[in-house]
């Protein structure tokens, strides 16, 4: 089996999942979410960039971002929120309720936190909230090319993976069992994982963006040979050679697709995989420079300053602290 880009750059960039909300209401009644970047430290310590999700148990709602048109939300629809959105959730498209940060704090150390919304009386709805959390520098283009928000109807094209996570997300959420917390935790970043796929296999022929370029045969196939063997001394002309096109044609479909040199790509990407290695374990600086493909620990130390803004020792201090979240955004060069 070739190597798979997509499932590289979700395990690099270290997703990690949680549920912290069940919430049963009754109409009518709203549910506001603040921008992720605001209740990231209550509910996902140290973690760079957090995404938001909703599951729909049972009932229907509506759901969307702050300030745009909502969406009918039926049992079992998922919405996704991945770039950190404030949005909404109501029993009716147009109403608003003020977020309350101590919610998050209350369902961090609670979690996951059963909430009533609205009137008294029977629930109309029961939603299940969670969190994804996931390192967006030095380089995600996970997160680069997703959109806003990401919304999977359930049953649309009938019985399917997705619905199985789905209710067994819904399944385990229901009741408090030995270890749930560490299988929510998993299911949860399953099912983000197909909410991405299945959006890729949506997509137009004709996009543009990293995307667009999984899918198109030579272009998707440079890709998964970089990640999957990143620490190679790659040239443009080796990788054209690999995927059977000439090297000006590789590089203007790549740049065209992707926005950048395949070269200037595996750059970053080297670099990426070097922050997690220095945030997971105890490598000297040097030896995470060759397993990223940098022939010395000078030439890995000065590409990683001039993208993150710190070097790699600070990198590294800031993670094991769990401060990776105000690091200085990364730079758009390797």
């Amino acid at each position: 089996m070739g190597q798979d880009a997509l499932s590289e750059v979700l395990r690099a960039v270290r997703l990690t999942g949680a549920v912290f909300f069940r919430v049963e209401a009754r109409e009518p009644w709203a549910a506001e979410a603040p921008p992720a970047a605001a209740c990231a430290p209550h509910v996902m310590p140290g973690a760079q960039h957090v995404i938001e999700y909703h599951l729909i148990h049972r009932g229907a709602c509506w759901g969307g971002l702050v300030g745009a048109a909502p969406v009918r939300l039926e049992a079992g629809d998922i919405i996704a929120f991945p770039q950190g959105d404030a949005h909404v959730l109501s029993s009716a498209p147009g109403l608003r309720q003020v977020p309350d940060l101590a919610l998050y704090r209350e369902a961090a150390a609670a979690a996951p936190l059963s909430l009533r919304l609205g009137a008294a009386g029977e629930p109309t709805a029961c939603v299940i909230c969670g969190f994804l959390g996931c390192d967006a520098r030095p380089f995600n283009p996970l997160l680069e090319a997703l959109p806003r928000m990401l919304h999977h109807r359930a049953g649309r094209d009938g019985p399917s993976w997705m619905g199985q996570l789905a209710s067994a997300t819904m399944a385990e959420a229901a009741r408090r069992r030995i270890g749930g917390e560490a299988i929510l935790a998993r299911l949860s970043e399953l099912l983000f994982a197909e909410l991405v796929r299945r959006h890729v296999e949506d997509l137009p022929a004709e996009g543009r963006n990293w995307f667009a370029a999984l899918r198109d045969p030579h272009v998707g196939r440079a890709l998964n040979l970089l990640h999957g063997r990143a620490a190679e001394p790659w040239t443009l002309d080796a990788l054209a050679r690999d995927v059977g096109l000439s090297r000006s044609t590789l590089a203007e479909r790549f740049a065209r697709l992707v926005g950048c040199p395949p070269m200037g790509y595996l750059g970053r990407w080297r670099l990426q995989l070097g922050a997690g290695l220095l945030a997971g374990g105890g490598l000297p600086v040097a030896q995470v420079a060759l397993r990223v493909g940098y022939e010395s620990e000078e030439a890995f130390s000065r590409a990683f300053r001039r993208m993150t803004g710190v070097p790699p020792a600070a990198w590294r201090r800031a993670s094991r602290e769990g401060r990776s979240g105000p690091l200085p955004e990364a730079r758009q060069g390797p």
